[in-house]
């Protein structure tokens, strides 16, 4: 299976596609294509091996976001807004029309902002290691979780953290402070689209609490643990890719039996 790479410009800012899909599928606009989005200072790498598993059954499309990934810097702050929209145009422009979205960390806060400007083409939310914590939203704070995670990283995800991190320093610093700023909290609730929030069980920065309460206040919510760290969706790949599809199989159900009217509550599972 290999991959298309693509760059593209929207209004003068690069975005980075690299697309997996079954034998055949590359250009399917029929099933949704399931985007993923990388966090602060990240790109494509951290999802290599989750788009690898995704990409047998799904069209996947793993985002570098501007300044991101070898991208050049941008030279100002992106708002999240205007990310999110850049990730659905840019998507679109591939000609899907039906996007299930995963982000991971700052990720997290691009995807539900294009769920909330794009309710007609976002159809699902996965958020992997959500920030940012109402409780630990200072830079010290931010930076101690993160020393901590690396502990709980292997070898490989922590030289690909350093690496992107040296590449992207510049937009990271740009980023940060709307990163810091941003309330995810008050987003999700007004989804009209399922959101399943996905942690590593050990993950520092996504604590559980925090990550059960934005579940807990999505329409239609549902918390799920994985064994790892805040790049859980690395450390199990196999497991995250079989919970995408699942997901999407229940949210399809649902669907079904109630017309697509939101059904209320969130629930909490365990997947060891």
């Amino acid at each position: 299976m290999r991959a298309q790479v693509r760059t593209i410009e929207i209004e003068g800012l690069p975005v980075r596609l690299r697309t997996l899909a079954p034998a055949g599928r590359l250009r399917d606009t029929l099933a949704p294509t399931v985007v993923l989005v990388h966090g602060i200072g990240m790109s494509h790498r951290s999802f290599a091996r989750t788009q690898r598993h995704l990409a047998r059954t799904h069209r996947t499309v793993a985002v570098d976001l501007p300044g991101f990934g070898g991208l050049p810097p941008v030279g100002r702050t992106v708002p999240f807004e205007e990310l999110g929209d850049l990730v659905v145009r840019a998507v679109r422009s591939l000609g899907a029309v039906d996007l299930v979205l995963v982000g991971q960390s700052m990720g997290t806060q691009v995807v539900v902002e294009a769920a909330r400007r794009h309710p007609d083409v976002v159809s699902a939310v996965v958020l992997v290691g959500p920030v940012v914590d109402p409780a630990r939203r200072t830079l010290v704070q931010q930076a101690l979780d993160l020393a901590r995670d690396g502990f709980v990283e292997d070898a490989r995800m922590n030289a690909v953290v350093l690496t992107d991190y040296m590449r992207s320093l510049r937009q990271y610093v740009r980023q940060l402070g709307p990163m810091l700023r941003y309330r995810t909290e008050d987003v999700v609730p007004a989804l009209v689209q399922p959101v399943l929030v996905v942690r590593g069980d050990r993950d520092p920065i996504g604590r559980r609490d925090w990550a059960a309460a934005l579940a807990a206040s999505a329409r239609r919510g549902a918390l799920v643990e994985l064994p790892g760290g805040h790049h859980v969706q690395d450390r199990q790949p196999v497991a995250f890719a079989r919970l995408v599809d699942e997901f999407r199989r229940v949210q399809t159900t649902e669907d079904a039996l109630t017309g697509g009217a939101p059904a209320g509550g969130a629930t909490t599972g365990d997947a060891r």
